[in-house]
Formats: structure tokens, C-alpha cells, sequence
């Protein structure tokens, strides 16, 4: 799961159109794709910001398209 390098979910909602800031986590592989759907969350430990939220980030040509 990648981890969301956002304050809140709404600051998240307000970056679309923007590339996404975001942690890789995977020792897998990278997990971030500039296409196609995307699940993370905001891991108010890592990052050190903010307070913890989960969000399925649409992705399109390696900018947010839509936050569910």
C-alpha cells in the first residue's frame, strides 16, 4: 500500500489535476502506476503529518484524476 504524503483526505481531493506525493512501502516493487487505480493511505507516523485517512486515488497520464 503506498502511503498518501497529504495532511487530510479534502487536501488530497484538493490536489486533483497535480502529480501525487506518496511513499513507497512495497520491497516488492514499486506500486505506484501513472495509470489506473491506486490504494493508500495517509500513515500519520511516517509522515508525520496530519491525522490518518485510506483513499483510492485515480490516476491518469501520472496526474490525479479523482479521489474516492
Amino acid at each position: 500500500m503506498l502511503v498518501f504524503n497529504y495532511v487530510s483526505k479534502k487536501v488530497l481531493k484538493e490536489s486533483i489535476g497535480k502529480p501525487l506525493i506518496y511513499i513507497e512501502t512495497s520491497i516488492f516493487g514499486a506500486e505506484y502506476k501513472a495509470n489506473g487505480l491506486l490504494t493508500g493511505a495517509n500513515r500519520p507516523h511516517i509522515t508525520g503529518q496530519g491525522r490518518e485517512f485510506y483513499a483510492n486515488v485515480t490516476m491518469e497520464n501520472g496526474l490525479i484524476k479523482g479521489v474516492k
